[in-house]
């Protein structure tokens, strides 16, 4: 039997909860968790990670195979809270204790190529695409591609990281100048840009016995890469909210997932391309601590687990906006009947993610003025605006 069998670990209570990974998510993880009655142990390489504020921590690199046998050693099943954990220790830790989801899953995602091929093969349109392993490899991307495009390395990127914008040729001594080096070692991929009317982003999660469920559709702004607010419901014809659901199922499905992913996608004229799998709880699903029934959280827990899944359905509307760098003044947030304030426990730096806010109503009118108002108190009427013009 092995350690991913739903029956590996029956014969002892799953009470104990392995996060690798210590930032934000898994100390949201750890916090859903509490009124389920679990315990939760953190691994992480950085000693003031800011899940280790709620729970304790095992500190040691992710390859680091007595650190993961001591963490394996001290919890039931195993999670994530981030993608670039090493497929390779999933592996490890998979033949010893359950890990949900799959390690097939995480590397796929971690995967740019991977991760669109399985696209394609599964019938989910994605941007056009092509590998790099040299410069002369780049110009013949290129010429495939064509302009404007991104240049990305396959691996560890995220929240607009490792990527370079090519607007024209002229671009491409600079793109491979900026990136070429790590051709050799995470790889580098040329995706076509897309001129997108909207971003989008499908959270869902599926059981240990195949039951699927997602969030209501959410639209996503970001800001230089980085997601700035997310309003959910999305405002979408039945249509295009049904292909979203179907492609996210047909992922969920072809890698056999447990737990809580987000499906990030982009809204072309009508049409539907995946941009990227996110195997995990995501930032765009922070609304769902107050705006659902059953938040992204704790059903992931549920889901790896084996617990039955909670309803995901929606509690009027909801607007998550994120605090990238610091932290602002909560009061106009908290001053709000529908206002909910998440601190990290992160010191500032600029470009981290150090906490969000999230505002419910239960008209779009109503959420609307919350923002208005919130968005003018903080100075942050720019951030507020894109939601406030949908929402109008």
């Amino acid at each position: 039997m092995s350690a991913n069998d739903p029956g590996a670990a029956a014969d002892r209570p799953m009470t104990t909860v392995g996060i690798l990974g210590g930032g934000q998510l898994a100390r949201m993880m750890a916090l859903a968790g509490a009124p389920l009655g679990l315990r939760f142990l953190v691994m992480d390489t950085a000693a003031d990670a800011c899940a280790g504020q709620f729970a304790p921590m095992v500190v040691g690199d992710y390859r680091d195979e007595s650190a993961l046998a001591e963490f394996a050693s001290r919890v039931d099943v195993a999670t994530f809270d981030f993608e670039n954990v090493p497929a390779e220790s999933a592996e490890w830790l998979a033949a010893r204790v359950p890990v949900f989801p799959n390690p097939r899953a995480l590397a796929v995602a971690q995967d740019r190529l991977a991760e669109k091929t399985l696209f394609r093969e599964l019938g989910i349109p994605v941007p056009a695409f092509a590998t790099v392993d040299s410069r002369d490899g780049l110009d013949a991307a290129i010429a495939e591609v064509g302009t404007p495009c991104i240049l990305k390395t396959r691996r560890l990127g995220y929240d607009g990281k490792g990527q370079f914008r090519i607007k024209s040729p002229a671009d491409l001594d600079a793109a491979w100048q900026a990136l070429g080096a790590q051709a050799a070692t995470v790889g580098l991929i040329v995706e076509g840009f897309v001129s997108f009317q909207r971003e989008l982003s499908v959270v869902a999660v599926r059981s240990r016995e195949g039951e699927f469920r997602t969030w209501p559709l959410t639209e996503n702004w970001h800001v230089d890469g980085v997601l700035s607010a997310s309003l959910a419901p999305a405002s979408a014809d039945p249509e295009l909210r049904a292909t979203a659901i179907e492609y996210a199922r047909k992922l969920a499905e072809a890698l056999d997932y447990v737990g809580v992913f987000a499906l990030e996608l982009f809204c072309r004229d009508g049409e539907l391309l995946a941009n990227e799998l996110a195997p995990r709880v995501h930032n765009s699903g922070h609304w769902t601590i107050e705006g659902s029934q059953t938040s992204q959280f704790q059903n992931h827990l549920r889901a790896v687990l084996g617990l039955p899944l909670g309803d995901t359905g929606m509690l009027g509307h909801a607007c998550m906006l994120n605090w990238i760098g610091a932290m602002p003044d909560p009061l106009p947030v908290l001053d709000e009947p529908g206002g909910h304030w998440h601190d990290y426990g992160k010191s500032p730096r600029d470009g981290r993610k150090v906490g969000h806010a999230t505002l419910r109503a239960d008209t779009p009118a109503a959420l609307a003025d919350a923002l208005q108002r919130v968005g003018a108190a903080l100075g942050r009427e720019a951030q507020a605006a894109p939601v406030i013009a949908r929402l109008g």
